[in-house]
């Protein structure tokens, strides 16, 4: 799927709740809870994002053409953003991602319902991933 395609099922997902921001963030904790754990090899210092009021570990490699992401968080909500941005940003080429547009944020209605903080640290995980991808683009065929 496209990272587009992928965006829009975010938002079909959401539509769902309409205006019960009380279900959007289960549902949000739900992603959370589903996604895989980061190896602790890979939960270094190195792989913190900074700028996140929690703390998030964000580990990319290249292969065959694409950018693989993982990521984990110390914090419940902030794993079902991380599992998000996986979904939508990962298993595509560096292009792809730099070229996103990540409407889907805005869409759901994060940027207005997320605490400041946690909106800071959405944009500096999206930041993180587009570095990692503007990082690998040299190595694109």
């Amino acid at each position: 799927m496209t990272i587009n395609e992928l965006q829009d099922e975010i938002i079909e997902e959401f539509e769902l709740f309409e205006d019960d921001w009380e279900g959007k963030y289960e549902y949000i904790i739900d992603l959370g809870k589903k996604l895989a754990p980061l190896a602790e090899e890979f939960k270094t210092d190195e792989n913190i994002i900074k700028g996140c009021q929690s703390v998030v570990w964000l580990n990319a490699r290249f292969e065959n053409g694409l950018v693989i992401f993982e990521g984990d968080s110390q914090a419940i909500i902030v794993k079902g953003l991380v599992n998000m941005l996986l979904k939508v940003l990962s298993n595509h080429s560096p292009t792809e991602i730099l070229n996103a547009d990540l409407y889907f944020i805005e869409k759901i209605g994060l940027t207005s319902h997320l605490a400041q903080t946690r909106s800071n640290g959405l944009a500096s995980m999206v930041k993180q991933m587009k570095t990692y991808a503007l990082a690998y683009q040299s190595l694109e065929k």
